[in-house]
């Protein structure tokens, strides 16, 4: 198997995770959003620092977090993920798991506004055109609705700086994975604590609730290192194009699954919202495709030219 192939294989598999996530965390609606929080910190340090140290890594982990620097950097994306996951718990325990996915719909729009404003990268025109149709869509939703879908902003946002956290870290993604829930370690410990003060708490009160519970360090972890692994095979376009299998599984698992209220609002404001998509991906396909032409024609000059 090609590892282009293999590496298609890993993205979809990862997305598919992501995508019925929902259907996992609907099992725990009965337990707080910060306890499970804290339980998918403190599982995942345990799976990713694992992981490191079988490969033999774990002093990347010391060199990642051991300069002030990188500390506050991995800091600030620690914030922002533990933000993410809060809001996206949260959002299925509530009956929101449909504006959660319209947070993961919108994120790639945010990540491009984000760029443009924090790295100065240059819009193009259909980039313009998608990210003020986003933004129309939540304008949209918020009038018909009579309330702004915050999840969704939320989502997109947090999940937007978290990127952008990220193009300042040289580490790789699982170190820098890993850095991040060491750090939030503490907070989940001290949530922990008081969970089970007086004899509260979930884990250990029934034998399903704590697998589950465990289980979702294997949940965050898989699909990361699934999505490090893509990304080193296929190309950013086609990362991008199968990332919405993630949102749209999400979309499916909270109208057909859940049976979420969808609106004549909702349908126009996810219609916006999949044209923005569709321009992006259009103008992100054909910028790709002009690049590798470029690039190929200048490895033909250079080959020429000795």
């Amino acid at each position: 198997m090609r590892e282009a192939v293999k590496g298609v294989a890993a993205m979809v598999l990862a997305c598919t995770i992501w995508g019925l996530s929902p259907l996992f965390y609907k099992l725990l609606t009965h337990i707080p959003p910060i306890e499970i929080l804290a339980h998918r910190t403190l599982w995942s340090l345990a799976f990713f620092a694992g992981v490191l140290a079988v490969q033999g890594r774990l002093a990347w982990l010391a060199r990642a977090v051991g300069t002030l620097r990188s500390a506050r950097v991995i800091g600030f994306a620690a914030l922002m993920i533990s933000t993410n996951w809060f809001v996206f718990i949260t959002s299925i325990q509530i009956g929101k798991a449909l504006e959660a996915s319209m947070g993961y719909y919108t994120f790639p729009l945010v990540a491009v506004l984000l760029g443009a404003v924090v790295f100065r990268e240059r819009l193009g025109r259909a980039q313009r055109w998608a990210v003020a149709l986003a933004a129309a869509a939540v304008i949209t939703l918020t009038a018909g609705l009579g309330v702004a879908p915050w999840i969704a902003l939320v989502l997109a946002t947090t999940f937007g700086l978290y990127g952008v956290a990220k193009k300042h870290l040289e580490v790789g993604p699982v170190v820098s994975v890993t850095g991040e829930v060491l750090l939030l370690s503490p907070i989940a410990l001290a949530v922990l604590a008081v969970a089970h003060a007086d004899g509260g708490g979930a884990f250990g009160a029934a034998w399903g609730d704590s697998l589950l519970l465990a289980a979702s360090g294997v949940i965050t972890a898989t699909p990361l290192i699934l999505f490090s692994y893509a990304t080193r095979r296929v190309t950013l376009a086609s990362v991008g194009l199968i990332q919405y299998l993630n949102p749209t599984l999400q979309f499916l698992v909270a109208t057909l699954v859940f049976r979420e209220l969808f609106t004549p609002w909702h349908a126009l404001a996810f219609g916006m919202i999949w044209t923005a998509l569709a321009i992006y991906t259009v103008a992100a396909l054909r910028q790709d495709r002009a690049a590798r032409r470029a690039a190929a024609s200048a490895s033909g000059v250079s080959m020429t030219s000795r």
